[in-house]
């Protein structure tokens, strides 16, 4: 049986397994799904699969599957692991990285590293809103989808939409004192959704803070999210209720996020190694 190495990082608790593109993973949606389940597998939110390329405009390229077996356009914290272990495996000494996503090239800049801890500072594109960007469905197209009732239960749930490399239905409240986990669970599949969505709940505490709660597509609650924190930051500015730069209070941890005058969204984040291993082919 030949075995497959990998390293498991996390990002807040947020936690993703990295390996390397041909060894012997070939299927990765089932390899995902065996691998991440917390009672039988290694455990995770989901891996992360570098390749290198030879291309002037990235380096590597990085493909996240989720739980479940889908693949996910972009994660904040899983490409920022997937980084992290470029940098522990020696794969990588420059100070800057590029990553080609599914949603395009990212830049890596690292900051710090220390006994298995990694900082980056992240540079992950323009956030999108029209309706037909998100995607999500409208009565017409829209430029911005901002405070739309959802039926959930029967009962109409305000969501503002955007893309940061996902799509995400944000949910601004005042404490998550309600059954947060069952609307994010209805929300991401919910039909207006043909993409399924990321969810966050955000409870705003202050001009450069928000606090969030956070249920991924594919992977259900987590402790932090880099797409789902950019999205809360970016939204909660657009709506003039914050300030441009915030710090996102996630359950795993703080993450800064700028969105820049010029669109630009900068992620501030760490990488931390758990462990390495090797998983049966």
């Amino acid at each position: 049986m030949t075995e497959i190495p990998f390293c498991k990082f996390h990002g807040f608790g947020n936690d993703y397994i990295v390996l390397e593109k041909g060894n012997r993973a070939d299927d990765l949606p089932e390899l995902a799904r065996a691998i991440c389940k917390r009672n039988t597998g290694v455990g995770a939110d989901g891996i992360a699969v570098l390749e290198r390329i030879d291309t002037l405009a990235a380096d590597f390229g990085c493909q996240i599957v989720n739980p479940d077996g889908s693949y996910a356009s972009f994660s904040g914290n899983g490409t920022r692991c997937a980084v992290a272990y470029l940098y522990h495996q020696g794969l990588w000494t420059d100070e800057i990285v590029r990553l080609r996503t599914r949603s395009g090239i990212k830049v890596y800049r690292l900051l710090d590293r220390k006994d298995g801890k990694f900082i980056f500072e992240a540079e992950i594109g323009s956030p999108m809103f029209a309706s037909d960007e998100v995607p999500v469905i409208t009565d017409e197209y829209r430029d911005y989808v901002i405070n739309e009732p959802f039926d959930v239960f029967g009962t109409p749930v305000f969501v503002s939409a955007i893309n940061v490399g996902n799509p995400v239905a944000c949910v601004f409240v005042d404490d998550f004192l309600h059954d947060w986990r069952a609307v994010g669970n209805a929300l991401e599949s919910h039909e207006r959704f043909p993409e399924r969505t990321n969810v966050v709940f955000i409870n705003v505490t202050a001009r450069n803070e928000v606090d969030v709660r956070i249920w991924e597509r594919g992977a259900g609650e987590t402790s932090s999210s880099g797409t789902c924190s950019t999205a809360a930051a970016v939204m909660s500015a657009f709506l003039l209720k914050t300030d441009r730069t915030v710090k996102v209070r996630a359950p795993g941890g703080v993450t800064t996020i700028i969105w820049r005058e010029d669109e630009e969204v900068v992620i501030t984040g760490e990488a931390h190694l758990a462990f390495c291993g090797t998983w049966p082919g």
